[in-house]
């Protein structure tokens, strides 16, 4: 059974907090926020996340916490914010109603552009490029919702009480990498390669990481045969492996 808080952060800071990478990568996504008059965002959900978008010169940041905005939606229960990230529940903005056109139009574009790389269809797939931002973007959100499910999902908090202080390198060989930061058994996700990391979990390549998040191919086997290296401290990689473990539930 999935946690509906837990849920609710991964959506805020793993499947929005995606919207910062896809502008980065993707021509399409920086073209709609392009010569946009700068616009903050701010979702706050009640017992749960609370975060600010900004959107400005082509990109996407997200931060922390609800800074000074030109629109915020407080959002009743983190069951009611899944809805508005699935698209079944429509927010009301309490702030920032001359902006309607920006959240009906441009940010309701960039979302759909961000399903369709997250849920991408085959024939999307068969485009190199798009292949290669799909699967990155896809890299990040699991990174980040590893940390999401460490510090909130009841089963997930388990395995990140036996993971030691330290940084773990989650990434594709010659590719995008993420830092996995334990301080305390509280887990935290940077979209960078770490610098000294204590252990390391590195996919061969693009096609092997794109098939295992799609469930196309057995990560035990993927280990049992080399294309997925594990190195450094074996309880890190071990209780991390747990974690990712519970990955799936939350954004299939």
């Amino acid at each position: 059974m999935l946690d509906q808080k837990t849920l609710a952060y991964i959506n805020m800071f793993a499947i929005l907090g995606a919207l910062e990478n896809l502008c980065e990568l993707d021509p399409e996504a920086r073209a709609l926020m392009t010569n946009k008059k700068p616009i903050a965002l701010a979702f706050e959900v009640k017992d749960g996340p609370k975060a600010t978008l900004t959107f400005s010169n082509g990109r996407v940041r997200v931060t922390p916490g609800v800074q000074e905005c030109d629109i915020r939606i407080p959002v009743g229960s983190c069951e009611k914010f899944n809805a508005v990230v699935a698209g079944t529940a429509t927010p009301v903005p309490v702030k920032g109603f001359r902006y309607i056109n920006f959240l009906l139009k441009d940010f309701d574009a960039l979302s759909k552009l961000l399903e369709k790389h997250l849920r991408p269809a085959e024939e999307d797939l068969a485009d190199p490029a798009f292949f290669a931002r799909s699967t990155e973007l896809m890299l990040y959100v699991i990174a980040v919702a590893i940390a999401q499910i460490g510090d909130y999902d009841e089963i997930g908090k388990f395995s990140a009480d036996h993971i030691p202080d330290g940084e773990v390198c989650f990434s594709i060989k010659d590719g995008p990498a993420a830092t996995i930061r334990s301080t305390g058994h509280v887990l935290a996700t940077e979209k960078k390669r770490p610098q000294s990391p204590r252990a390391i979990m590195e996919f061969e390549n693009l096609e092997l990481a794109r098939a295992l998040f799609d469930g196309k191919v057995n990560a035990l086997a993927c280990i049992g045969n080399g294309s997925i290296s594990m190195r450094g401290m074996i309880n890190m990689i071990d209780n991390l492996n747990r974690i990712l473990d519970r990955v799936a539930l939350y954004l299939a």
